[in-house]
């Protein structure tokens, strides 16, 4: 017998997937947009489906008192702690494609150069963060990054990760975000 799994539908008629990121600072649910965002959510919930996500953490946080770079945001970024993700880089998803903007609590995937983003490095934005959208000057090639989805209940929990001082001082860039003690991702999974 199949899983069945909850699909949301809002009241414009789009459907989302529910996803609770369980950490040991308490639950992060977050709704996921694969029919506007298939590369990027379908990214994402194949790394829940097929257990991906363990050993995952949020271990870098974003504030205006460590962000080295232009404009200033804010964020948390998780996902597994390696170099070498298990799956292959997808295309990138802008906000130009999707219509999903980086607002408060919006889902999206890190990267360095376009095309080199999975769900294996994600991040939850906090506030509202225009220069992340395609055409925003975060990025010098203006592409913005691949927001895929927003969080839904847990906000406290994501505020309570960026505010950790615990750091260490691992490269210029990134001075002062990288969790010296990563807050544990403990599971991913679709809400039932």
């Amino acid at each position: 017998m199949g899983e069945t799994f909850q699909t949301l539908e809002d009241s414009t008629g789009e459907q989302s997937v529910a996803v609770i990121l369980s950490t040991s600072l308490g639950d992060i649910e977050v709704v996921v947009y694969p029919q506007r965002a298939p590369l990027s959510a379908g990214d994402f919930l194949d790394y829940v489906d097929r257990g991906l996500f363990k050993g995952a953490a949020f271990y870098r946080v974003i504030r205006p008192d460590n962000d080295a770079g232009s404009p200033i945001i804010e964020a948390i970024q998780g996902g597994l702690l390696t170099e070498s993700p298990p799956t292959e880089f997808i295309a990138h998803e802008s906000t130009q494609q999707t219509g999903i903007k980086h607002l408060d609590g919006s889902l999206s995937l890190a990267r360095r150069e376009v095309g080199t983003a999975t769900a294996a490095a994600f991040f939850i934005i906090i506030g509202d963060q225009p220069s992340m959208d395609f055409g925003g000057s975060r990025n010098a090639d203006m592409q913005g990054f691949a927001a895929f989805g927003r969080v839904v209940k847990g906000m406290d929990v994501v505020r309570a990760i960026q505010q950790i001082r615990e750091t260490s001082d691992e490269g210029p860039f990134v001075k002062g975000q990288k969790l010296s003690n990563p807050v544990a991702i403990e599971s991913v999974k679709r809400k039932d």
